[in-house]
């Protein structure tokens, strides 16, 4: 007899910013275990390439074309989203940018830009997806990507930093407000995760010395690591789960890491 705890077969699953990185590993991971998948982006070309590439489970995997910096097209991509499938049951609330730069050096418009998408954005998907699920009386699962920035900010990412503590607390305001619903809002807090748009970053010898001197499991971060937890907040296998920030971060949180010599 198949355990079906963790199983999330046949669950409709939306995965805002699922072209590349984080979400695109996600949205696959999903639909490798039989669920009905739809990955929303901002560029229709990866989008449409990254949805025939991951195409290898139980159901096609589906796309739309949305800007989450656009408020007003993300209710028309939620609805579109419902009509294919018919209702909801859990979102991936990916879609994230960042900007290196020193505080002072920021403008305005960078701010906006960073929190635009990682912070309103982010809150409005949730939002339009939270008001579905209650429609539906049938609860469901919101799973955020948060940061371990909300934990301990670095340097030269402020405005990011910024939103992604903004997101633990919406995690966890979200997860109070809709319990009665038994919609179950979580947000996962990646590490240091190997994406094409951190491969040059991490090239440098200097910044993985760095990194196995203070990351426990002394590795990078590849975006498959992210899958189980999402597969496990989405299941009945956290049923009682919500308003929680897992940090998956190969340890890096766990304390500081000091030079003295254990013998």
């Amino acid at each position: 007899m198949t355990d079906t705890l963790f199983s999330v077969a046949d669950a409709v699953v939306l995965v805002s910013g699922g072209s590349r990185g984080i979400g695109r590993a996600l949205a696959e991971g999903f639909a490798e275990r039989g669920a009905h998948v739809t990955i929303t982006g901002r560029d229709a070309q990866s989008l449409q390439q990254t949805a025939s590439e991951i195409s290898k489970g139980k159901y096609p995997v589906d796309y739309i074309v949305c800007d989450v910096a656009q408020p007003d097209e993300i209710p028309r991509m939620v609805d579109a989203a419902v009509k294919k499938a018919g209702k909801i049951d859990c979102l991936l609330n990916v879609a994230g940018v960042n900007v290196r730069k020193r505080v002072e050096q920021y403008t305005v418009a960078e701010f906006d830009g960073i929190l635009n998408i990682n912070l309103k954005g982010a809150f409005l998907v949730a939002q339009e997806v939270g008001r579905r699920l209650i429609a539906q009386k049938t609860g469901g699962s919101i799973i955020n990507i948060d940061s371990l920035n909300s934990f301990r900010p670095l340097k030269g990412v402020q405005p990011y930093a910024m939103s992604k503590a903004a997101i633990s607390a919406m995690t966890r305001g979200m997860a109070m407000e809709w319990g009665e619903h038994q919609i179950r809002v979580n947000a996962i807090a990646p590490g240091f995760i190997l994406t094409d748009l951190t491969k040059k970053l991490w090239s440098d010898p200097k910044m993985q010395e760095w990194n196995d001197a203070n990351c426990p499991l002394k590795r990078l971060g590849q975006t498959e690591d992210l899958v189980g937890t999402a597969i496990f907040l989405a299941s009945d296998a956290a049923k009682f789960l919500t308003g929680q920030v897992i940090y998956v971060d190969g340890g890096m949180t766990c304390g500081m890491q000091w030079p003295i010599p254990l013998s």
